[in-house]
């Protein structure tokens, strides 16, 4: 799957690259995971990143790969426009600083697919970003951050959230005239290897505390009633 295939990701039905890794014509190096999310629900998901975990609830998240984490331009009410800032490992790769800029999902999806997958519950939470490598990593004039894209697609079902996280590694590297070779070789397959096992485990992590994070920090607006 390309990246302009992304309205692929609002149809629930099975996808041919469910998890793993594959080489695009261009070089690009697309990365797929599925994680179940037991007992998560995707307001669970978009608020985490809403909530703008620090460095403490960063490690929290991957315990042995996350080692910093800062957020910049953040808005009121809303992970779009903000920037994580992160240092991290991927699976015994050399530790990378990122910059993961979220966008709005209009940018990767039509529109009216978009909304219509809402509304039938196809999807219940949408994350959606750019990432660059380096914290000084190159923008746009119109600030948006040039490197891969992210996507994180969920979908509640009766015990959790379905999520579908897909990577495109290199995303803006044919543009700037790299050849397909090129792109391979600053993005190699041991990458690919290397985020997917990182992207299943961080999520693994985050689902067995991010339900009772949830309650507590919402308490005011999801009153709980324990049957006890």
């Amino acid at each position: 799957m390309q990246l302009h295939e992304a309205n692929r990701l609002l149809d629930p039905s099975a996808m041919s690259l469910e998890t793993g890794y594959e080489r695009l014509p261009d070089g690009v190096l697309h990365v797929a995971c599925r994680t179940d999310l037991h007992g998560c629900t995707g307001e669970m998901f978009e608020w985490w990143f809403r909530f703008r975990p620090d460095t403490q609830k960063y490690v929290w998240w991957h315990p042995v790969d996350h080692v910093f984490s800062d957020w910049l331009e953040c808005r009121d009410g809303t992970h779009v426009g903000s920037i994580h800032r992160v240092e991290e490992f991927f699976t015994g790769q050399p530790a990378e600083k990122l910059l993961i800029q979220f966008r709005d999902a209009g940018e990767f999806f039509d529109a009216g697919a978009y909304r219509t997958a809402r509304e039938h519950g196809h999807i219940s939470a949408a994350v959606c970003g750019r990432v660059g490598f380096g914290w000084d990593a190159p923008r746009l004039p119109d600030g948006r951050i040039l490197g891969g894209r992210l996507l994180h697609i969920g979908r509640d079902t009766a015990w959790g959230c379905v999520l579908r996280s897909h990577f495109f590694i290199g995303q803006d590297l044919p543009g700037l005239g790299k050849s397909p070779e090129e792109v391979a070789e600053m993005v190699p397959d041991a990458f690919g290897g290397a985020l997917l096992t990182h992207c299943y485990n961080e999520f693994t992590f985050l689902s067995r505390f991010l339900p009772s994070l949830f309650i507590a920090e919402n308490r005011t607006s999801h009153p709980v009633s324990l049957p006890w």
